[in-house]
Formats: structure tokens, sequence, C-alpha cells
């Protein structure tokens, strides 16, 4: 079976990073530029302050475009970031220090790092702490490196610039930017679960057209059967049929199911399987016990389908042959899980058994052949136990998810 493409979110994700670091970038690179001028040439602020402002802005800008070379985003990010620090740390420190109004944006550098990745965002929130902190201690104490060189009569309007800017990067460009990226992710996640939806009603009309075109082919042999004297081709045909209907009845489960459509419930199939066969070979006068010791165990289909042959003719021949003639038959089906993939299933009847000397060489029975081939390919192991009355196989198996080989092999 196919496995459907579906997008890798991982890449969607990447690409939001990389649109909106570099928008962050070029914006913050515009303002800061802006910033600087008007600070130079409106405010008086002249010296570090409107420097550190026009520095920032052409180094940001030179290390955003850089990315378009080396393609290095955590490098082009960490730049970014460290050239922001040290400018607000800068600024902050020329225009009031703790109560610089520019101090807010050392909050939009945290934001930044948890918007890329939960450890850079950890680490810069932590580095941004110790840097307030050491800004507090700054002013509560005597040594100054600077004071504040915000000319009193600028100092209401670098600090309405100062909350713009801080405002709009988180805003208009932080903001807009992660509700497009959420917008864009949402649809991609309902376009996914449309195609997961559309899938798996397919599936199901495929396993529905599977089970109905078995039944046909079970229906054929019945009617084959009865249209043939020979009670020994009569038998063999229905055998026959009775495998195909051990198949077709994976299928149904399947259609019926509305959870995960790969999984077969064991126990359930193994019932209607048994239930079955006993009706179709021994008729409903009779009366055998079957008994089931199955926990809650679903296996994949590429399992169950050559499980369930193995049960068909271990039952099958049970029925005909073991217990023809034996009253209160019994027939005992268990599977107990013995590794993360291992199982072990044990099948068994109070009948009269055969002979040790019969095997898949010596013998040519089809459906001996079978149980020993099935065994096979579920990458297992078959022992037969001679020391109990009847027949008593033990079979470790491994679920495997694919396609199964040809019986013949």
């Amino acid at each position: 079976m196919q496995h459907m493409k579906i997008p890798n979110k991982d890449t969607y994700r990447l690409q939001d990073k990389i649109d909106l670091i570099l928008k962050v970038n070029y914006n913050s690179s515009f303002f800061a530029a802006i910033f600087g001028l008007v600070c130079f040439f409106f405010l008086d602020i002249k010296g570090p302050i409107a420097f550190t402002f026009l520095g920032y802005a052409i180094i940001n800008l030179m290390n955003t475009l850089l990315y378009q070379q080396h393609k290095k985003l955590v490098l082009t990010y960490n730049l970014t970031s460290i050239l922001s620090m040290i400018g607000a740390i800068i600024i902050t420190l020329y225009s009031g220090g703790i109560q610089s109004p520019f101090i807010f944006v050392l909050a939009i550098i945290v934001f930044a790092g948890y918007v890329t990745t939960k450890v850079f965002g950890q680490l810069y929130l932590i580095v941004n702490l110790a840097v307030l902190t050491l800004l507090f201690l700054y002013d509560m104490g005597d040594f100054r490196i600077s004071e504040n060189t915000v000319p009193l009569e600028s100092r209401s309007w670098f600090a309405y610039l100062s909350t713009v800017f801080a405002v709009y990067l988180l805003g208009g460009v932080f903001g807009k930017n992660l509700l497009r990226a959420h917008h864009r992710l949402y649809k991609s996640r309902n376009e996914i679960q449309e195609r997961i939806e559309e899938k798996e009603t397919l599936l199901k009309e495929v396993h529905h057209r599977v089970k109905n075109n078995l039944q046909t082919v079970s229906s054929l042999l019945s009617l084959q059967s009865r249209a043939i004297d020979d009670s020994k081709i009569s038998s063999i045909i229905k055998s026959s049929q009775n495998r195909v209907v051990s198949m077709a009845m994976v299928h149904e489960m399947l259609y019926k199911r509305d959870d995960y459509l790969s999984k077969i419930e064991l126990e359930p199939y193994v019932q209607e399987l048994c239930d079955y066969l006993v009706r179709s070979v021994k008729g409903s006068g009779y009366d055998v016990k079957v008994n089931l010791d199955i926990k809650n165990y679903k296996l994949s289909i590429d399992t169950v389908i050559p499980l369930g042959l193995i049960i068909n003719e271990t039952i099958t021949n049970a029925l005909k042959y073991g217990i023809a003639e034996v009253r209160d038959g019994e027939i005992h089906v268990s599977v107990d899980k013995i590794g993360e993939n291992r199982y072990k299933m044990y099948l068994g009847d109070n009948g009269i058994g055969y002979s040790e000397e019969i095997n898949p060489k010596t013998s040519n029975s089809l459906g001996l052949k079978l149980i020993y081939n099935l065994t096979r390919q579920l990458r297992g192991s078959i022992t037969r136990d001679y020391s109990k009355k009847g027949t008593h196989y033990t079979i470790e198996f491994e679920e495997v998810i694919e396609q199964f080989n040809s019986v013949d092999q």
C-alpha cells in the first residue's frame, strides 16, 4: 500500500522563521536609520545615541544582505540579536539608564529569541535579565560612565519615538507576520486533514470492494462445490472457499472501523473466523467448544491475513479429521505478546491427532504446507507438542507491516 505524501510542517515553520527574521531585520534597520536621523537633526541628540542608531542600521542591513549569500539563518539571527542588545544597552545608558524608555527594546530581543527557538529564547531572557539587573545596580550606585545625553526639551519626543519603535516592531512586524504564519499553518493543516479524510474514504471503499469481490469468489466456489458429485474435489473447493472467507473477513472489519484503518483487532476477528469455520465444516448441530485467550491486540493487515489463513487451516483440519468422531470437541487458540513486535500463538484440539512422521516434507497436504510457509512469512517458527492428546502447535511470529509474499515461496 502506498503511503500518502504529506507536506512536512517543519518546512513551513522554517520558511516562516526565515521570512519573519528577514522582515524584522529590514524593518528594524530602516526605522533605526530614521530614528538616528531624527535624533541628530530634529531632537538635537548627537553623540553616542544617534551614531549607535545609524551604525546599527548599516551593520544590520549588511548582515541581512549577507544571508542571501551564506543562507545560515542562525548566524544571521544571532548577529542581529547581539547587535540589537549592544545597541540597546548603549542607547539606554546614554538616555537615562534604568529609567530610559528605550529599555523596553530589550524585551523585543527576548521575544524574537522565543520566536526562533526555545533555546535562544531562554538564553536571551537570562542575558537580558542580567543586563537589566546591572543597569539597576548602576543606576543605584555612585559610579557613572555617562549622563543622560537627551536634552530636557527632547525627552518627551524621544520617549514617544522609542515607544512607537517598540510597539511597531512588536505589533506591525512580529504580530502581523506571526498571525500570517498561524493562518498559513492553519490552512495547511486543514488541507492535510481533508486529504487524509479523502484517503481514508477511498481506502474504506477499497476494503469494501475487495470484501465484495472475495465474497463473490466464495459464492462461486460454494456453488461449484455443490455441483460436483466427487466428494474429494468438493472438499478441496470448500477448503479454498474457507480460505477466501478468512481473507474477506479482514477487509470487512477494516471497512466497518471508524478509527485507524491499518490495524485489526485480533480477538473479534479470530472469534468470528472460528464461529464461521465450525458452522461451515460441522454445521449448527454439533457442539464444538472454542476457547479463546487473546488480549486486546491490534495487528497490521499484513500480519492478520496470513495469521488468519494459519488459523483457518489448523481449525479446519481439527474439525474435519482431529475431532470428527470426538464428542465434546474442544479447540484452543491463545495469543501472547513476548516482545516489542513478537507474539506467541498456541493452537490445539482434543482430537485424535496425526502421526509424527507426517510433516510438510513427507506429506502432499496443501493445508500443512500453508501453515509452515505462512509461519515463515511472518518471520516466525513453529513447533508441535507430541506429549498431549490431539494436535497442538506453538507458533512464534512477528508483526510485519509490508506486503507479504506469495505462499509458495
